[in-house]
């Protein structure tokens, strides 16, 4: 007997009729976006790459002296402390906001009372911009140090933490959202299992919870990285990059200017030192690039396959 062959359902066929002129028009599709990417991201970014080459007031008057910028940047004492004091920031607000913001996720997972007005307003500052919550945290920390005879800029410590807590009362909210994503999405077999094979649960969250939600985590600590790296408003806004506590090689330093605000005030600080500026964010790129793929790559390693 001859074998019926099977008709394709009517799903498939649905499927398949959709499908085709979708794959056909594709390139029409995204031919508008494509451009608005060229246009808005891939040619600023090729012609910033040779004005780093170049002596330039304007884009228009630009002349090419090779890695003469790169040089005077890496030789910059002002640069070098910015440097180092984005990286201690970055470390000190990664750390702080990835375990304040999964605590605040994991207490809200419990069956709390009230938990989504508690979600609301932890994420409520993530939607202030920055130049107006660093003049708000501003007037807020010189109120409390008055007391005590003092003031914001009166420290660089005092810059730092302010920064610090910042950064945090801004963010935590954002990355509890992400966080508590992932806390719902552990299976519930697994957290019974635990609880028959006698797990407390500072075992459990060990055990299971952590390792199941590093997906979150690889999310969490690549947004913190990038956005300490690239805090500019805050941090204008905040203290400015001040005080200045020292002179190096005859420069006067910020001591609390980060990276994206020493680039910001290089260019600006004369004609001549714009080309300077714009290898100072060449590096910027390199470096905040590099840093996020290699975090990516540490953490995507450890994520559980569920």
């Amino acid at each position: 007997m001859k074998k019926k062959k099977n008709k394709p359902s009517a799903s498939a066929m649905n499927s398949r009729l959709i499908s085709r002129p979708i794959r056909r028009c594709f390139p029409i599709f995204m031919l508008p976006t494509f451009i608005a990417f060229c246009i808005g991201f891939i040619w600023p970014f090729v012609q910033g790459l040779y004005l780093s080459f170049c002596k330039f007031t304007t884009t228009q008057n630009a002349s090419f002296i090779g890695i003469e910028n790169y040089v005077k940047a890496l030789q910059d004492p002002t640069f070098k402390h910015a440097f180092g004091y984005t990286t201690l920031f970055a470390v000190v607000s990664i750390i702080a906001i990835n375990v304040l913001a999964f605590t605040v996720a994991y207490f809200l997972t419990q069956n709390v009372k009230g938990a989504n007005v508690f979600r609301t307003v932890f994420f409520m500052p993530n939607l202030i911009g920055g130049i107006v919550l660093g003049y708000i945290w501003s007037m807020i920390f010189d109120g409390i140090l008055s007391k005590y005879d003092t003031y914001l800029l009166a420290k660089t410590e005092y810059g730092f933490w302010g920064l610090v807590i910042l950064m945090c009362w801004q963010q935590v909210g954002y990355m509890m959202i992400i966080y508590i994503a992932g806390l719902q999405s552990i299976p519930e077999d697994m957290m019974e299992a635990a609880k028959i094979d006698g797990a407390n649960k500072w075992q459990t969250l060990w055990s299971i919870t952590i390792p199941n939600v590093m997906s979150s985590v690889t999310i969490c600590v690549f947004l913190t990285l990038t956005n300490s790296f690239k805090l500019f408003d805050q941090n204008m806004a905040l203290t400015g990059g001040m005080p200045v506590a020292f002179e190096e090689g005859g420069v006067m330093v910020n001591t609390t200017e980060m990276l994206a605000l020493n680039i910001y005030q290089t260019f600006y600080a004369s004609a001549n030192s714009r080309g300077v500026a714009q290898a100072k964010a060449v590096l910027f790129f390199i470096l905040v690039a590099t840093l996020a793929l290699l975090q990516l790559r540490m953490t995507r390693e450890k994520e559980v396959q569920q």
